[in-house]
């Protein structure tokens, strides 16, 4: 196998994951899209002489009615109109350059905010410098993740170790607190960088069910609020 047949079949690992994500995060896409074939991604995205062209592996999705319905706020006291979801379509593209620094995130945000997409998700082969990932907290409202392309080549939900994490809407997540009273404070913790939270993309507040294999039990829940 030659180097660009090996490189392909790399991408096409990362893309099916990276499709796959996006799909468990709730956002419309098919089977057959996170399911691509080696054989169709090289139809799709290799150049004429066979080598991959990240330019084309770019693209975008919309959340899902059930998405919007996660990630919708509950209603402030004496608010009249219904509050707008914290989600909208995302854009995913795929970068390649030897290194990325601040123009390339900045140019990155900048098209987000031209496009109206509300989430980007930037996969990179090489480490952004720290000074570029200090502009991804500062583009909010606009949610900009960055992902390594070494750790998108195996998809990590799909591991037997690895429990099942669902996001909570704001109206479970108020059930859950009333019916143990506690505060969201008292609940355990699972932070932002943990590889599952990133690959759901959770934010900061929100809480987590996860859903453990157990000898006893069968099956038991926990919860976790994302800080």
């Amino acid at each position: 196998m030659g180097d660009d047949q090996r490189e392909l079949s790399r991408l096409w690992r990362i893309m099916r994951t990276t499709k796959q994500m996006c799909a468990d995060r709730g956002y419309e896409l098919t089977e057959e899209e996170c399911n691509i074939s080696l054989a169709d991604f090289r139809a799709q995205y290799a150049d004429e002489s066979g080598a991959p062209n990240r330019a084309k592996m770019a693209f975008t999705a919309r959340p899902s009615d059930e998405m919007i319905k996660r990630y919708t706020p509950l209603p402030r006291p004496g608010q009249t109109v219904d509050p707008e979801p914290g989600i909208g379509t995302i854009h995913v593209e795929f970068v390649n350059d030897p290194s990325i620094g601040i123009k390339h995130l900045k140019a990155f945000a900048q098209l987000l905010h031209e496009k109206n997409f509300m989430t980007g998700i930037f996969v990179t082969a090489a480490a952004p410098t720290t000074s570029a990932m200090k502009i991804v907290p500062s583009v909010l409202p606009t949610v900009i993740e960055v992902f390594r392309e070494e750790d998108l080549l195996v998809n990590i939900s799909r591991h037997e170790l690895v429990p099942k994490h669902t996001l909570l809407s704001a109206e479970d997540k108020k059930r859950l607190l009333e019916r143990y009273r506690l505060k969201e404070t008292q609940l355990p913790r699972i932070r932002m960088d943990d590889p599952m939270a990133k690959y759901l993309g959770l934010r900061r507040g929100q809480v987590v069910k996860i859903i453990r294999k157990s000898e006893t039990a069968g099956r038991y829940a926990s919860y976790r609020w994302v800080i």
